[in-house]
């Protein structure tokens, strides 16, 4: 005749799909504190933000470039006033050429 089935205690669970849902930190139970302070692991990726960020950035450094080549180009004029009190801007010159 047919055995009877094995005690449920002694069946062998294994991995479904629905333990890997959450992967990383966003499956562990943590406190409200550590979400607080670290929500970057908890909160998913917005790709606007990130491209409207990253063009931020990009504009930024691009500006900070462009005012370091025009103040480098700059350091090299003085202002002269001549004897009738005219202003010009002329190439510095240096006294060892």
């Amino acid at each position: 005749m047919s055995s009877p089935p094995e005690p449920p205690m002694f069946k062998k669970e294994t991995p479904t799909e629905k333990a890997f849902q959450n992967p990383g930190l966003r499956g562990v139970h943590t406190t409200t504190l550590f979400r607080a302070v670290n929500p970057e692991l908890f909160i998913k990726p917005n790709k606007p933000v990130m491209a409207f960020g990253l063009a931020a950035l990009s504009f930024c450094m691009a500006y900070i470039g462009y005012r370091h080549a025009t103040q480098e180009n700059q350091k090299d004029l003085s202002e002269a006033v001549d004897s009738e009190g005219y202003r010009h801007l002329r190439r510095r010159t240096s006294k060892w050429d």
